[in-house]
C-alpha cells in the first residue's frame, strides 16, 4: 500500500535537505586577492634610437673654378693633407694665354687713355671721348685681374688639415668648372653621427642632449656622443629632422660611413608617475582605468587616467595617483568600483 505525503510535507523536507544552498552568497562578500604596486616618480622620458651615418662635421668637396685638361694629381684616397698643400692642377697653356690677351689689352687701355687725356686737353677731344678712355682702362684692368684670379685657381690646394675621402679625376682628364674633384675630411669640428628623426621625436630633442652611440663595426663599445644640431624644417624627401650628433671617438680611428644607432634619454620636464602598463584596463586612446586601494586596504576605487605616453613596462599618467596611492597590478580584470580585495603581494615596479 502507497503512502501519500501531503504536498506541503514534501516541500518541507525537500527544502530541508537543501540546506543553505538555496540562499545566494551577497557579491560583497567575495574577497578578491591582487597584487599592488606603489608609482613612481621618473624624470626621463621614453628613449628615442635614431640610426645614421658616421662623418665629420666638416666634409668639403673641391673642384677647379675654371674648366681645363688636368696636368698633375698630387693626393690619392686616404692621404693626410695640411692646409695649403697642392692637390691637383689643370695645364696652364690656354689659362696663360688668356691673362696675356687682358694684360695687353690692359695696356692698350691705358695707352688710349693717356691719348685722350692729351687730346682732350689740346681741346681735340671732347669729354665724351675722355670718359669713355677712363672707362675702358678700368673695364681692361678688371678683365686681367679676373685672368689671374682664374689662374690662381687653375689648381686645387687642401683648405685645411683633413684626410682626402674621394678622388674623381686622373691626369690628362677634362674636367668642367666647379666639378668636385675631391672630397675632403675636416677634423677640426670632430665626427657627427647625421641620423634623420620623425616629427615625434623630434620636438623632443634639444642641442646638448647626452646620447649612447654604437657601431655594428665594435659591437661591444658605447660612444660618447652629444645632440649637437637639429634641423629645423624636415627633409622634403624623406619628411625627417636630420639630426647631428657629436661622437667622442675614444682615440678610436672611426672611418667615416660607419652605421651607428644613439640611444637618447630626453628628460622629462618635471617628474611623472608611473605605474605599470599591466595596471591600465579599458585603455582607449589616452585615456585608461585602474584600481587604487581605499584608506582600509580592503576595498577598491576605481579611477579615470590620461596616459602621457607607454615605454615598455611602464606607463605616465597625468595626474590620477600619486607616489603615495596603492594601485592594483594583479587581478584588476576581476575587480569593480568598490570590490572587497585581499592584498597577496605588494611590490615597487
Amino acid at each position: 500500500m502507497t503512502s501519500r505525503l501531503p504536498l506541503a510535507a514534501i516541500l518541507t523536507a525537500t527544502l530541508a535537505c537543501a540546506g543553505g544552498d538555496a540562499t545566494p552568497t551577497p557579491e560583497d562578500a567575495i574577497i578578491i586577492p591582487v597584487r599592488v604596486v606603489t608609482p613612481q616618480l621618473r624624470s626621463t622620458e621614453p628613449q628615442i634610437v635614431l640610426t645614421g651615418i658616421l662623418g665629420a662635421k666638416e666634409e668639403i668637396p673641391l673642384g677647379f673654378k675654371v674648366g681645363g685638361v688636368v696636368a698633375r694629381v698630387a693626393a690619392d684616397v686616404g692621404d693626410r693633407v695640411r692646409a695649403g698643400q697642392l692637390l691637383a692642377a689643370l695645364t696652364l697653356t690656354e689659362i696663360e694665354a688668356q691673362v696675356s690677351a687682358a694684360r695687353e689689352g690692359r695696356d692698350k687701355a691705358r695707352r688710349d687713355l693717356a691719348r685722350a687725356e692729351a687730346l682732350h686737353a689740346d681741346s681735340v677731344a671732347t669729354l665724351s671721348q675722355l670718359e669713355d678712355a677712363r672707362t675702358g682702362a678700368e673695364v681692361a684692368d678688371a678683365q686681367l685681374r679676373a685672368a689671374e684670379f682664374n689662374r690662381q685657381y687653375a689648381e686645387v690646394r687642401a683648405p685645411a688639415d683633413g684626410v682626402i675621402l674621394r678622388r674623381q679625376l686622373e691626369a690628362g682628364q677634362l674636367v668642367a668648372p666647379g666639378a668636385p674633384v675631391f672630397a675632403l675630411r675636416v677634423e677640426r669640428e670632430g665626427l657627427v653621427l647625421r641620423a634623420g628623426a620623425p616629427d615625434r621625436d623630434a620636438v623632443r630633442l634639444g642641442e646638448g642632449m647626452r646620447a649612447s652611440v654604437r657601431f655594428d663595426a665594435f659591437p661591444g663599445d658605447a660612444f660618447n656622443g652629444e645632440v649637437r644640431r637639429v634641423a629645423v624644417a624636415a627633409s622634403p624627401m624623406t619628411g625627417t629632422y636630420e639630426v647631428e650628433i657629436a661622437v667622442d671617438p675614444a682615440r678610436r680611428s672611426l672611418a667615416s660611413g660607419l652605421i651607428g644607432r644613439a640611444t637618447i634619454s630626453p628628460r622629462a620636464d618635471e617628474p611623472v608617475v608611473t605605474v605599470p602598463t599591466e595596471a591600465l584596463i579599458e585603455v582607449d586612446g589616452a585615456w585608461a582605468s585602474l584600481f587604487v586601494l581605499d584608506e582600509s586596504g580592503e576595498r577598491v576605487t576605481r579611477r579615470r587616467v590620461r596616459v602621457l605616453w607607454m615605454d615598455g613596462p611602464a606607463a605616465a599618467l597625468a595626474g590620477g595617483v600619486d607616489s603615495t596611492s596603492r594601485v592594483v597590478s594583479a587581478g584588476a580584470t576581476r575587480l569593480s568600483d568598490g570590490s572587497r580585495v585581499r592584498v597577496a603581494a605588494e611590490r615597487t615596479p
